[in-house]
C-alpha cells in the first residue's frame, strides 16, 4: 500500500513536483507533465510519451536525450486529458513535428487523438504510434487490439534515439511502428496493488497461485495458476513470445521488469533462467535490462519483454540514452542541448467575452447548473459502489474519476458568467470534466456535454424535441469517440435505451419530466442487462469472463446521473 502521501487526490501533483525538484537539471515541470530542461534543437522531432501515473519510471522518468522530449502525466491509472497533452506538446515542440507514442488504452487513444487533431489544425505535424506489446490482451489475429505494457520502453528508446540523431518525422514514425511490431511482452502477478489512500488492493491472488497476463492498471491476470519455480516461470513467460518470433530473428533485446514490490534479487533470478532458455533456442541477447521500468504502484509481479532486433533496430537500441531513470551508453558532448530553441509562450487564458445568449438560453444554463449539481450528489453517494464494480475487471477508479470530473464540471459551471448561455455553459463544464477526470469516461462525458450544448444552441425558446435531439447528438458523439456499439458492455448500453425511450415519449406528446423519468428507467434496465454481457471494448475486454454477472460501471454511472436529472424534472419548463 502507499504509505507516504498527503492529500490522496493530490498524490500525482505532489509526486511530480518532488520528481522535478530532484531532477531539475534534466526536466522542467509544466501543467500536465514534464519536458526536458534543455529544449530540443530547432527542427528536431519531439517524441512525446504518456499515460496515467502509478507506473514510475514510466512516464516522467524516461524524458531525456535518446528518449522522450516530454511526458504527459495523468492521474493514477487514468489517461491524461487533451488539454494536458496540448500543453506538453507546445512546450516541447521544436518545429520538426510531434510523435505521440503510448500504450493502446481507450482513454489515451481518445485524448491524445484529439490533441493530435488540434495540433494539426494549428499547422503542427503531429502523429501517433500506438504500442501493443501485451500478448495476453488479445490473440495474434487481433494484434492491433492489444494493450501496451513494459514493451513501451523499447518503442520509446527506438523513437527517441532516431529523433536524437536528426531523423525526419517520417522516419521516426516508421521506426517506432517497426519497433512496436517486433516487441512482445507477457506478465505475471503475485498480489494486487493499492491506490493511494485506499484500504485494500484492487484485486487479490489466491494463496499459492499466480495471475498470468496481468495489466499495468491494477487489472488482474487473465487466469490464475499454481505458483511455479523460477525455471518454469521463465518458460511460461517466454512461451507466447517465442511463438510469435519473426521469421529469421536471431537477436533480441530482453527486459525483465518488476511491477513494484518484487525485489531486484528475485528479478535477477528470473532473468538468469530466461537467458538460459533463450541461449538454448539459439537467440543472442543484446544489451538486456533487468529492473523496474513500468510498474503498477506496489503490485507484486514481473513481466518479460522481447524486442526482436534487425540491423537498424539494433543500432537504435544500443544508442545512448540519458534520463532520470534510464541510462545507456554515453553522449559525446552535451546531449543535444539547444541554446536558441523556440521559447514556449503559454496561451492567453484571460476570459473571452461572453457570447450573447437569448433569455431562454440563459435560463436553460441555470437549469443545467442545477442538474449538474444533482448529478454530482448522486455520484458522490455511489462512488464507492462504482469503484467496486470497476475493480472486477478494471482498475477500480471509475467512481473516483466520475466524482472528480463532475465536481470540476459543477465548479466551472458555477464560476461562469451569469450571462452565459446553455451552449457555452455546457462547453465550459465539458472541458472541465475532461481536463480533470481524464480517462475514457472523462473524454466521453466531456465531449457529450459539449455536443449537447452545440445542439441546443441559443434559440428564443426550447422544446422537449430540442432536448431529445441534444441527447441523440450526445449519444452519437460518444459512439463516434469510443467506437463501441450496443452489446459491447459499455455506457452505450444504457445511453441507447435512454435516448430511444426519451425520443419516443416526446413524439407521443408526453411532458419532458414524464419522458425523462420513463427514459431513466429504461437506462437502468439497459445498465442492469450488461451484467449478462462480456466486454468487447476497453480494459475489461481481456478479463471478459470475470465481468460476467456484474453490470458495466460506465452504464451504471450513466443511469445514476440520468435518474438524478429525471428527479429534477420540475426544473424543466416547456418553452424555456
Amino acid at each position: 500500500m502507499t504509505r507516504i502521501l498527503g492529500d490522496p487526490d493530490a498524490f500525482v501533483a505532489d509526486a511530480l513536483r518532488g520528481f522535478a525538484r530532484a531532477h531539475r537539471d534534466q526536466v522542467s515541470l509544466i501543467d500536465g507533465g514534464v519536458v526536458r530542461a534543455q529544449p530540443l534543437a530547432r527542427g528536431k522531432v519531439a517524441v512525446l510519451i504518456g499515460g496515467g501515473s502509478g507506473h514510475y519510471p514510466a512516464f516522467a522518468g524516461f524524458v531525456g536525450p535518446g528518449l522522450a522530449a516530454g511526458a504527459v502525466c495523468g492521474n493514477i491509472f487514468t489517461s491524461p486529458s487533451t488539454a494536458q497533452a496540448l500543453r506538453v506538446a507546445h512546450a516541447a515542440d521544436a518545429g520538426g513535428g510531434i510523435l505521440f507514442t503510448f500504450g493502446r488504452y481507450a482513454g489515451d487513444v481518445i485524448h491524445f487523438g484529439e490533441a493530435q487533431r488540434r495540433l494539426r489544425a494549428d499547422g503542427i505535424d503531429a502523429r501517433t504510434v500506438l504500442i501493443t506489446d501485451d500478448v495476453a490482451s488479445a490473440p495474434p489475429e487481433l494484434l492491433d487490439e492489444r494493450r501496451g505494457i513494459a514493451g513501451i520502453l523499447c518503442v520509446f528508446h527506438i523513437a527517441g534515439a532516431a529523433a536524437e540523431r536528426g531523423d525526419s518525422i517520417d522516419e521516426v514514425e516508421r521506426l517506432a511502428a517497426l519497433a512496436n511490431s517486433r516487441t512482445r511482452s507477457h506478465g505475471v502477478a503475485f498480489a494486487g496493488c493499492t491506490l493511494p489512500g485506499a484500504d485494500e488492493a484492487l484485486f487479490a491472488v489466491p494463496e499459492g497461485q499466480m495471475s498470468i497476463g496481468l495489466g499495468i492498471h491494477g487489472e488482474p491476470g487473465v487466469r490464475d495458476v499454481p505458483l511455479q519455480a523460477a525455471p518454469d516461470l521463465a518458460a511460461t513467460l517466454l512461451a507466447p513470445l517465442l511463438a510469435e518470433r519473426p521469421e529469421g530473428a536471431e537477436r533480441a533485446a530482453v527486459i525483465v521488469n518488476g511491477l513494484g514490490s518484487v525485489k531486484y534479487e528475485e528479478l535477477y533470478v528470473l532473468f538468469g533462467f530466461v537467458v538460459d532458455q533463450l541461449e538454448r533456442e539459439g537467440i543472442e541477447v543484446v544489451e538486456p535490462e533487468c529492473g523496474e521500468f513500468v510498474t503498477s504502484l506496489d503490485m507484486a509481479g514481473a513481466s518479460l519483454t522481447l524486442l526482436w532486433l534487425d540491423d537498424e533496430l539494433e543500432e537504435l537500441w544500443t544508442a545512448p540514452a540519458s534520463s532520470p531513470a534510464f541510462r545507456k551508453g554515453a553522449f559525446a558532448g552535451p546531449a543535444a542541448a539547444a541554446t536558441t530553441a523556440r521559447t514556449h509562450v503559454e496561451p492567453d487564458v484571460r476570459s473571452a467575452p461572453v457570447p450573447p445568449a437569448t433569455a431562454a438560453s440563459r435560463s436553460a444554463a441555470g437549469t443545467a447548473r442545477r442538474l449538474l449539481t444533482r448529478a454530482r450528489e448522486a455520484i458522490a453517494a455511489q462512488a464507492d459502489h462504482l469503484g467496486r464494480l470497476d475493480a472486477v475487471a478494471g482498475d477500480g477508479d471509475h467512481g473516483i474519476g466520475m466524482l472528480r470530473g463532475l465536481s470540476a464540471a459543477v465548479d466551472a459551471a458555477d464560476a461562469a458568467d451569469e450571462g452565459t448561455g446553455v451552449r457555452e455553459l455546457l462547453q465550459i463544464a465539458g472541458d472541465a470534466w475532461s481536463e480533470t477526470a481524464g480517462g475514457t469516461s472523462g473524454a466521453l462525458w466531456g465531449a457529450a456535454l459539449a455536443r449537447m450544448g452545440e445542439s441546443l444552441g441559443s434559440p428564443e425558446a426550447f422544446s422537449s424535441a430540442d432536448v431529445a435531439r441534444a441527447v441523440a447528438d450526445a449519444r452519437s458523439r460518444i459512439a463516434e469517440l469510443g467506437g463501441a456499439d450496443l452489446g459491447d458492455k459499455t455506457m452505450l448500453d444504457a445511453i441507447g435505451p435512454f435516448d430511444e425511450r426519451l425520443a419516443a415519449g416526446v413524439r407521443a406528446g408526453a411532458g419532458l419530466s414524464e419522458a425523462l423519468s420513463d427514459a431513466a428507467a429504461a437506462a437502468r434496465t439497459g445498465a442492469d442487462a450488461t451484467a449478462a454481457m462480456t466486454p468487447r471494448r476497453g480494459r475489461a475486454r481481456p478479463l471478459a469472463e470475470r465481468s460476467l454477472g456484474h453490470p458495466d460501471p460506465g452504464a451504471t454511472s450513466f443511469w445514476i446521473i440520468v435518474d438524478a436529472v429525471a428527479r429534477g424534472g420540475d426544473t424543466f419548463e416547456e418553452g424555456e
